[in-house]
């Protein structure tokens, strides 16, 4: 379809989920750290304000940080994961034509709305806060580049309120004035050299450079964004979410992993969460890699990373089968004498599980194993994950991610639901 396109993206994401449950933080600079509390990966405005930078390391930085009073905070990605699905439904109200994103943007297609294109984003703002809690920006513009570029605008612009529209060519120039090549979507670094190299030096340059020279030197994706700039569509809405080709599941761990015991642990974990989301697509596999590795960071230590494939007759979406394969795949690849960082487990090869077919003496998987997965995940959903697991993937799980500051799971686990206080009392956390 053609625009116009909303871009609708959630401000500072992470920051802002922490914030909601926990008002004390608001107006105050915060981060939120990567897996393992490595670096910084998102930051209030208020912390961007301090100078301090996208992935800079904690352990680095820990005592500036509390120096300049930062509150850090572990990443949550249960509560952020909660949180996004919110968002989207609420946004999924204001236009049949809806494009999630990532898990802080999303398109809508505005046809039909032209009268009325910021009435109708500023009610989609007020909305998604009043329901959520979440402050988003708007950009508004005939194609979805601009769509992004005015959103961008948006949060730089603070008399916009939040919304931007970028619907006449002086408006866009004037927006285009205002940025660098390496602002537009799409545009990284090295692309950004290349095209400075031919003299293509402002956004404004590539929006009037000529398609058939973009094309040939830069390829046909850089060609559409010419036309984009120019306001002609080239990019759809993608309505239809495609199957997925492959699932992975894969974490750093808390410490070095040296015992083939710990690692078997991980490993099937790794599969249960791999299998779960494999199930909630309705998808089967019956290929599946496994591989470990060292801390390339660590060159002292001795290094390897090794990976095995393993098969299954036929495609299943049933944990134990799959962590079965899983397990002996790691099992012939394991070697003592290594401080293993890191393990994953890959599903490749999926196809819808209402298809698979089995063979002569190999059979799909069984009304009651189906029915055993259902119950799992049910339950799993309901009372947080890992209420029901297997036993193979272990309880006190000393590998597991290290979040010294990790914040509550208010929004899906029972025992860390906000507590509101009667008149009179402290709040309790």
């Amino acid at each position: 379809m053609s625009g116009p396109f909303a871009l609708v993206d959630c401000n500072n994401f992470y920051a802002s989920c922490e914030r909601l449950f926990q008002p004390e933080l608001r107006d105050k600079p915060v981060v939120v750290l990567s897996n393992n509390d490595g670096c910084v990966i998102a930051r209030s405005n208020e912390a961007k304000a301090l100078g301090i930078e996208m992935g800079v390391p904690w352990h680095l930085t820990r005592e500036r940080f509390e120096r300049l009073g930062v509150i850090v905070r572990s990443s949550n990605y249960t509560l952020y994961g909660d949180m996004s699905a919110r968002v989207m439904r609420v946004l999924a109200a204001f236009s049949p034509q809806f494009e999630v994103y990532s898990i802080d943007e999303a398109f809508l297609g505005l046809g039909g709305f032209e009268d009325r294109l910021e009435h109708h984003a500023r009610h989609l703002r007020s909305t998604v806060y009043q329901w959520t809690g979440i402050p988003v920006s708007v950009g508004i513009a005939p194609t979805k580049v601009l769509a992004k570029l005015a959103n961008k605008a948006a949060k730089k612009d603070q008399a916009s309120g939040g919304v931007r529209a970028l619907m006449t060519v002086a408006d866009q120039e004037e927006a285009l004035s205002r940025f660098q090549l390496q602002d537009l979507w799409g545009i990284a670094g090295r692309l950004s050299a290349r095209l400075q190299a031919v003299g293509i030096n402002r956004p404004l340059d590539l929006r009037d450079a000529d398609p058939r020279f973009i094309r040939e030197r830069f390829g046909v994706v850089t060609e559409r964004m010419v036309y984009e700039l120019r306001g002609i569509s080239c990019l759809a809405l993608d309505e239809v979410v495609p199957d997925r080709k492959s699932i992975i599941a894969s974490r750093s761990f808390g410490q070095p992993v040296l015992k083939l015991d710990h690692m078997r642990e991980a490993v099937v974990a790794y599969v249960s969460r791999a299998a779960e989301k494999l199930r909630r697509q309705r998808l089967a596999t019956a290929h599946l890699v496994v591989f470990i590795e060292t801390n390339p960071f660590k060159p002292a230590d001795p290094q390897r990373h090794v990976t095995c494939p393993a098969h299954l007759p036929v495609a299943t979406s049933d944990t134990g089968r799959l962590a079965g394969a899983a397990v002996l795949a790691l099992e012939s690849i394991w070697r003592d004498g290594y401080r293993y960082k890191k393990a994953g487990v890959m599903l490749l090869g999926l196809v819808p599980a209402a298809r698979v077919s089995g063979g002569l003496f190999d059979r799909p998987d069984t009304e009651a194993s189906i029915a055993r997965m259902r119950a799992m995940d049910m339950l799993n959903r309901r009372f947080g994950r890992d209420t029901v697991a297997l036993a193979g993937g272990g309880v006190r799980r000393p590998w597991k991610l290290r979040r010294e500051r990790l914040s509550n799971r208010y929004t899906t686990c029972w025992e860390e639901l906000l507590e509101v206080p009667r008149p009179g009392t402290d709040v309790r956390v």
